[in-house]
């Protein structure tokens, strides 16, 4: 893709899945990527198979500010200003109530919820003097409505949405464009784990896609795969009661206990 060349992106959580997988995209289509992860074994794989000029990486952990704005000045020093965030990085596994552990509830949402605001509080600045620049979230069709064994996936998720809609509606007279990317499952390594059923599942590739297409075009939000944005749309629509019913219904026909739930 054309509009990514030349352009400077910074990708979190780019050692594996999707991060790793848009990375490589991106590299391919002539821009300069700046690889975040809080793994180094990660990020020396990444650089072994994409060893270019192009590419620069730096070990951070969301959740951690200062260490990630360190690192964001880092990669702006070597590849110049970001044009564009991909607040990837996120994590997830079962939170059901039947045996509630608030620190892995809690776990979630400083990764998928905080850790995005670290990031945007790394790169806004920037973008906002420069009166230019794009911000994308990886969100969830789980942002929709609450899901069972997924509350804090579900509510990090949620959050995510807002706290990029409320953005959205301030940056935009400064021409800084917020597209929010809400997928469905997609056949990553964490999904791998999962024994749960997972309805229209995307292969990686495929996804990307979808989610490059939608980044090129600076789309305000996409969701997707269509039929599954469909059903969480429905099931939103709906009086809570013949919401929860439905999913209950199909909760208890296919009740598991999954080690990880996450999409990203």
């Amino acid at each position: 893709m054309s509009e990514f060349t030349g352009e400077v992106v910074l990708v979190t959580g780019a050692g594996s899945g999707i991060g790793r997988g848009l990375t490589r995209r991106l590299l391919q289509a002539g821009a300069k990527v700046g690889a975040l992860d809080r793994d180094p074994q990660k990020l020396e794989s990444l650089r072994a198979e994409w060893g270019t000029a192009s590419l620069a990486t730096a070990i951070a952990d969301v959740t951690d500010s200062d260490q990630l704005s360190e690192a964001v000045r880092q990669l702006e020093e070597r590849l110049g200003p970001t044009d564009r965030l991909i607040a990837n990085a996120g994590i997830g596994q079962a939170t059901g109530f039947w045996q509630f552990n608030s620190n892995d509830f809690s776990a979630i949402v400083q990764v998928n919820l905080v850790g995005v605001a670290h990031s945007l509080a790394a790169v806004l600045p920037g973008m906002m003097q420069r009166r230019r620049g794009h911000i994308i979230g990886i969100s969830s069709l789980a942002s929709y409505r609450g899901l069972p064994l997924m509350s804090a996936y579900c509510a990090s998720k949620s959050g995510l949405n807002a706290m990029l809609e409320s953005l959205a509606v301030e940056v935009a007279p400064l021409n800084i464009q917020v597209t929010t990317i809400c997928p469905g499952w997609i056949r990553t390594p964490l999904t791998q784990v999962i024994r749960s059923p997972m309805p229209g599942i995307l292969e990686l590739e495929t996804a990307l896609d979808t989610m490059l297409t939608a980044i090129a075009r600076r789309q305000r939000q996409v969701a997707f795969p269509p039929r599954s944005a469909m059903v969480v749309r429905f099931l939103r629509w709906l009086p809570t009661a013949w919401s929860d019913r439905l999913i209950g219904r199909r909760f208890h026909r296919h009740r598991s206990d999954p080690s990880s739930v996450s999409t990203t």
